[in-house]
């Protein structure tokens, strides 16, 4: 069962999708405060021992997607960024870094609903994704050197993944903010859509994809994943298993039973 008992976030479900979305709009969706990183930690895995969701959908409350860190506790030192460096370190493993984590334990597809600014971490939050549909009044920015500081949350293992190795540098050095027509030229977002139309659109890609035979699904996403890191050889040792199993399941041949219904069809 998929908790209600959220501060700042909200979640629903919605046939087989589920849809989180940062509920800070005060504070811009920042969410380096221990509640936020709670909630989004404790509803992703949940969410990923749900047979019932086969798709996820992570957005912000409007106007923003997320700012990311919150300038004003890095003003004060306070929360994760209180303490002495060795206790600032401690604190970026026992807070926000627990999200990329989160996220790599996930099997379902996951698709960022970009609607506005997404900035430093909040960039980072949406490349965590599988895939980015993104609003017209997004922005995006890898800006931690604006305020002398690196990608803490793993943004320099996501970034030069999807824009390459040349484009991650200068996005990361520079901090320079890109509107969503040049995300989309770098291969950041999938799409870029109307703002009215934005969670449609995402919701529809989002359907697309949930109504798949679940097993080849989750299976199909993490041998993606795999494949980044392993030779050839291994990309086949490890089809070859999650084949064996696919052909196995009652989606498979349930599929394989209508494909032949139609053609005799024809």
């Amino acid at each position: 069962m998929i908790s209600n008992n959220y501060e700042d976030i909200r979640l629903e479900v919605l046939n087989k999708i589920a849809v989180l979305t940062l509920n800070r709009p005060d504070i811009r969706n920042a969410f380096t405060q221990q509640q936020t990183i709670d909630d989004i930690c404790q509803a992703l895995d949940e969410i990923n021992i749900e047979p019932d969701i086969h798709a996820l959908i992570i957005t912000g409350a409007d106007p923003s997607f997320s700012a990311g860190g919150n300038i004003k506790d890095m003003a004060v030192k306070s929360g994760m960024f209180s303490g002495t460096p060795e206790q600032i370190k401690n604190n970026y493993k026992n807070y926000i870094q627990k999200i990329p984590l989160a996220f790599n334990r996930l099997d379902i597809p996951t698709i960022a609903a970009v609607n506005g600014p997404a900035v430093g971490a909040g960039c980072d939050l949406a490349l965590m994704c599988d895939m980015r549909v993104a609003s017209k009044r997004a922005k995006f920015a890898e800006s931690f050197i604006n305020v002398g500081l690196i990608p803490g949350d793993g943004g320099a293992y996501f970034l030069q993944r999807i824009v390459g190795l040349p484009k991650a540098l200068e996005l990361t050095l520079t901090g320079d903010i890109i509107d969503a027509n040049e995300a989309l030229n770098l291969g950041m977002v999938n799409k870029v859509v109307p703002h009215e139309n934005l969670m449609e659109q995402a919701m529809n890609l989002a359907q697309k994809i949930a109504d798949k035979p679940k097993a080849a699904l989750r299976m199909s996403r993490r041998l993606i994943y795999m494949a980044q890191s392993m030779s050839l050889e291994q990309v086949l040792e490890q089809s070859a298993a999650y084949q064996a199993i696919c052909h196995h399941t009652d989606e498979h041949q349930d599929a394989v039973n209508s494909f032949l219904k139609k053609m005799k069809k024809k």
